[in-house]
């Protein structure tokens, strides 16, 4: 017995905190000029960021097919949020270079390297963490 794929008809990458997926922009026309059940889409997508803090931004790519029913991959938070979440600020500098906003630990950016480890281009965790650290000095936060 053959299985039979589903046609994909586009991809879709949003950024959408977790466990508040709303029917308002960017989820709805984003989904609706797909003609997808909008509803549907935000109910799946909150109950499975329901293990996720709440407002954490959650990377998620959407796969419609022809038949309009789709299907989603949930990311880990880009690693900006985490090192913000880490570091306990609302937002970066504004000037990095000049002004350190925050201090994060090498055991911290050891602990969101492991964490995002899956989404990044690399497998080696010392790698990982030079982005992490690359991410961290780009945000004006100090490593010590």
């Amino acid at each position: 017995m053959a299985v039979l794929k589903k046609k994909i008809k586009t991809q879709i990458k949003l950024q959408i905190p977790a466990n508040s997926a709303t029917p308002a922009p960017p989820v709805g026309p984003a989904l609706g000029q797909h003609g997808v059940n909008i509803m549907e889409f935000c109910n799946q997508f909150n109950s499975k960021t329901k293990s996720f803090e709440p407002g954490m931004v959650i990377p998620a790519v959407i796969t419609i097919y022809e038949d309009r029913s789709f299907s989603f991959i949930l990311k880990m938070p880009p690693v900006s949020a985490l090192l913000k979440k880490a570091a306990g600020l609302a937002k970066a500098s504004a000037k990095p270079n000049k002004e350190k906003v925050g201090k994060v630990t090498k055991k911290q950016i050891e602990e969101i390297a492991k964490q995002k480890l899956p989404d990044l281009n690399t497998t080696d965790l010392e790698a990982a963490k030079r982005i992490v650290e690359g991410t961290a000095k780009s945000m004006g936060i100090e490593i010590v």
